[in-house]
């Protein structure tokens, strides 16, 4: 029986380990899923990016369809991007001149992106801190920008297969956790919608969840 490398998991959030599930990366078949699904179940997956990494706490989804916020709506570059890279790609956008932004790519039935948004830190951390210049663990990669800061994420990574390195990789996550939606933050466009997933309690969480929901929403 194996523990997740989160603390945070160690200390409560873990309803009940899953029976025979064995750590390891997670294959292409996996981001060949809608984004609904995908963005939910990496909530509690270990994001590994070289000698950094940390437990994925929230995320986004995006879907290429009907979602006046993901840039597919508006930018015919990005369904480029969709039509020549396969499930499981980086998609790494400059955000408003300041922050860079780690998306992986999704095709299934629904074709997508979903946002990292926040990370429990579990390796790397000293390294982590010297690049944000911050010692409070819960503020290393509390929010996309400062998660790409902390693992020097920047356009240089656009287009990389996640899917086929395990330097730069999500790794299954070995027990079952809380998972709750809310409503996406910081867009204008379809903001009502809940597709925001977060760990149930999580501190690493960019903002608090306003208003948790137990089912996975619906796309439109």
């Amino acid at each position: 029986m194996r523990n997740h490398p989160s603390a945070l998991l160690q200390t409560g959030k873990v309803n009940q380990l899953a029976a025979g599930m064995e750590r390891g990366e997670m294959g292409r078949d996996f981001f060949q899923r809608d984004p609904l699904s995908c963005a939910r179940d990496l909530i509690g997956c270990e994001l590994i990016w070289n000698s950094c990494g940390g437990v994925i706490v929230e995320t986004e989804a995006y879907n290429a369809i009907g979602d006046e916020a993901c840039h597919c709506f508006v930018r015919p570059s990005v369904r480029a991007f969709v039509e020549r890279n396969h499930a499981g790609a980086a998609y790494v956008y400059f955000n408003y001149g300041v922050h860079w932004m780690l998306n992986v790519l999704v095709k299934g039935r629904e074709n997508g992106f979903v946002l990292i948004r926040a990370l429990e830190p579990t390796r790397g951390i000293a390294l982590m801190r010297k690049r944000r210049g911050v010692i409070d663990a819960r503020q290393l990669c509390s929010g996309p920008g400062k998660l790409t800061q902390a693992l020097a994420i920047t356009g240089r990574h656009d287009e990389m297969d996640l899917c086929s390195n395990e330097n730069y990789c999500f790794r299954k996550p070995v027990a079952s956790i809380d998972v709750v939606a809310d409503e996406r933050i910081g867009i204008r466009r379809s903001a009502h919608l809940p597709w925001r997933f977060t760990l149930s309690d999580s501190v690493h969480v960019s903002r608090k969840v306003r208003s948790a929901r137990a089912q996975l929403p619906a796309a439109p």
